[in-house]
């Protein structure tokens, strides 16, 4: 039996002849849509919505990751719309932008005090109020920055390691770990989970709101910043809409912790998927990302909504030669809902 593919997370896909299609709206020229390159899986890859053991890395404490097993890129040219001009919506597309002004400067996102004390109270009452969620909750967050992981650089106070740009089309999570995380957070923190800085020994959710969740309504969702002063250029973050996902693109890869078991699902190419991207974010604005919904069809819901929303980095054609480099903040929330009918997993 030949041994599994054995790979590294791949580096931004590079491309010919990357088009940037633009009109005149409101008196300037506008960019409508461009063509980025996206690592999407080969079709050698076996398709599952539950695991098959076949896919997967080791990730340490400090959120670095080993070898990637099984994985076979396939870079694909897509178009990726100009969000700006389409206005997705978190309901049915599984991301928005929101105008999102924050406290904490460009520095305090590096340090998990500030986090801790300012930013992640703002997140919280922001996804409250756009979800209506009863809880909100933060749990996790990841700090991206090529430079910064060359660099090695860490968040103090936490050891976490920055991170580079996610170039990869994948969702956070998969129909188990997402019920999963939902009824490990209701247990006591493990050394992996951030809310052990945060809240010492307490279970950031009780079980009360795991049974809730459960037998109610969930949610994952990831609120997405560019940090740094300048509009973001660098690897800007795009989203397949959720009207255009196909359950049959999909894989799980296994992300293997010291202490629990993380699943992503990745996806083959597919000429129905709808990219879109917000180019130049500003420090004053945020993507809110569904990336587990218990509500949407795949989360075994009644299918009115989207369950989650692929997603990657992309090298935007656009993008000055002189821009910074991206530096960026993704903060994960639990949401639980008291007034939605069970999922049906």
């Amino acid at each position: 039996m030949a041994s599994p593919a054995v790979n590294t997370w791949p580096e931004a896909a590079a491309g010919e002849d990357l088009q940037v299609r633009t009109e005149q709206r409101g008196g300037k020229e506008t960019v409508v849509a461009v063509d980025g390159v996206f690592n999407y899986q080969k079709a050698e890859v076996e398709r599952c919505l539950r695991s098959n053991g076949k896919l997967y890395t080791v990730r340490d404490g400090t959120g670095s990751d080993g070898a990637m097993v099984g994985l076979q890129w396939a870079p694909t040219k897509v178009t990726v719309e100009n969000g700006r001009l389409t206005n997705p919506n978190l309901d049915a597309d599984g991301f928005e932008l929101r105008q999102f002004p924050t406290t904490v400067n460009h520095e305090e996102f590096f340090d998990e005090k500030h986090l801790f004390s300012s930013y992640f109270p703002e997140c919280e009452r922001l996804i409250q109020e756009a979800t209506g969620a009863k809880v909100a909750r933060v749990f996790d967050y990841n700090v991206r920055s090529q430079g910064g992981k060359l660099a090695q650089k860490q968040i103090k106070g936490g050891g976490m390691q920055v991170q580079p740009p996610a170039h990869i089309v994948h969702n956070d999570y998969t129909q188990t770990s997402g019920p999963a995380r939902l009824q490990q957070l209701g247990n006591k923190p493990t050394m992996n989970d951030v809310s052990r800085r945060m809240r010492g020994e307490a279970p950031l959710l009780t079980q009360e709101e795991v049974e809730m969740g459960l037998n109610k309504r969930f949610m994952i969702i990831n609120v997405w910043r560019s940090i740094r002063p300048e509009p973001c250029e660098v690897y800007p973050l795009a989203l397949a809409s959720a009207t255009t996902l196909a359950p049959e693109d999909l894989c799980v890869f296994e992300i293997r912790y010291s202490d629990r078991v993380g699943e992503n699902y990745f996806s083959a190419p597919n000429p129905r998927h709808r990219w879109q991207y917000f180019p130049r974010m500003t420090p004053d604005e945020a993507i809110l990302l569904k990336q587990w919904d218990s509500a949407g069809a795949l989360g075994g819901g009644a299918g009115n909504t989207s369950t989650f929303s692929l997603h990657s980095a992309f090298a935007d054609p656009t993008a000055s030669p002189e821009a910074a480099d991206r530096q960026s903040i993704e903060t994960r929330l639990i949401c639980i809902f008291d007034d939605a009918p069970p999922s049906k997993l």
